[in-house]
């Protein structure tokens, strides 16, 4: 395929795209990518800056690293960015306004590290780790299970940081459901073991989410877009499943939903590999199909020139874009290899893109 063919087929990823009432320049979405440069939980102007070049060069929507809500528990690192705070908050808003002047759209991802934190770490060393049953991601007992106040004041946490992101410009907000983080910990057969209304079987422990979700609409209004970001892999376990089928996936979906999530953010190692046996439609398509709601496929797009077998390429991506499996696509560690990757990708200089590689993960540029 020439340059300029290539050039035309990658075309369909810089269409606008609409939710609610808020216009995505195009499909490309920056990933969330745990950082850790921002002091005391501050962004500063170099936090700015690297989301800022990122829109600049075409990415349509930035979801940032994930975004501590106000809660003793929710950290294990100082410098990761808070959600709440006035300095935190005044950081944010430079961070949004260069964004907007860029020209790209900013949601936060919103996170509680729930029993990933380990005791004693973050802002608040003396604050109790926290989680559904107070197991880790072996199953482990680690802690104390969470209460029904603890729940509430969680609950409170996340609808309030979505409130402050939204007074300080941001253009919708992410809820972390993946990865065995807090939300995730509740879905988790593995890690939430309660008898009470938050346990039980894979759709009764969708019951804290959905109270988030509902919180979070709540405070944010009914047009204010809200992600939520899943997936069926955990950090401790790439064979993880919460959903053995599409009809469990249906009906996981349905309380989310109908709790009032837009966007499903859908993280998996390949962004073509297939959701359930006998198809091969992607989790990220299953998801579109069974909910009708805007979906962004993620996993490898960008790495297919870095050497390792068995990522899909370019085609593959435009392919399942075109025939409407997902609607948005984000780029993790290619955006970190090279801030430029969505502008060179749209001008066909593929062969430009600089790299992926390990220190490109260790700085901020």
């Amino acid at each position: 395929m020439s340059n300029e063919q290539q050039t035309q087929s990658l075309e369909a990823l810089f269409e606008p795209y609409k939710v609610q009432q808020l216009t995505i320049p195009n499909r490309i979405v920056m990933s969330p990518m745990a950082r850790a440069f921002s002091p005391q939980g501050v962004p500063g102007e170099d936090v700015a800056a690297y989301y800022s070049r990122r829109a600049e060069n075409e990415v349509g929507l930035v979801i940032t690293e994930g975004a501590v809500i106000g809660h003793p528990a929710a950290a294990s690192e100082s410098r990761l960015p808070d959600m709440s705070g006035e300095a935190a908050l005044a950081g944010w808003s430079s961070v949004v306004r260069q964004v907007h002047e860029a020209g790209g759209t900013i949601f936060p991802q919103l996170v509680h590290m729930g029993m990933i934190r380990p005791e004693g770490t973050g802002p608040n060393p003396q604050a109790k780790s926290l989680g559904p049953s107070g197991l880790d991601l072996e199953g482990n007992q680690a802690g104390e299970p969470m209460t029904e106040q603890d729940i509430a004041e969680v609950i409170q946490a996340y609808a309030d940081a979505a409130a402050n992101a939204q007074r300080i410009g941001f253009d919708g907000i992410e809820l972390h459901g993946a990865h065995g983080f807090l939300i995730d910990q509740f879905f988790w057969a593995k890690t939430n073991r309660r008898t009470d209304r938050y346990g039980g079987d894979y759709l009764q422990r969708t019951t804290f989410a959905a109270e988030v979700v509902r919180a979070v609409r709540a405070a944010v209004g009914p047009d204010y877009p809200v992600s939520m970001r899943l997936s069926q892999w955990k950090m401790a376990d790439y064979t993880a499943k919460l959903w053995d089928t599409p009809e469990q996936l249906e009906q996981f979906l349905n309380v989310l939903v109908e709790a009032g999530v837009d966007i499903f953010h859908v993280s998996t190692r390949r962004f073509n590999e297939p959701g359930f046996a006998g198809s091969e439609l992607s989790l990220a398509g299953w998801v579109k199909k069974l909910s009708g709601k805007t979906t962004i496929a993620v996993g490898s797009v960008g790495m297919a020139d870095d050497g390792e077998a068995g990522v899909p390429g370019y085609q593959e991506l435009m392919n399942r874009l075109e025939q409407q499996e997902f609607d948005l696509v984000a780029v993790g560690r290619a955006l970190l290899g090279d801030p430029a990757w969505a502008r060179k990708v749209h001008e066909g200089r593929l062969n430009e893109i600089k790299p992926f590689t390990p220190e490109a993960a260790a700085v901020l540029y």
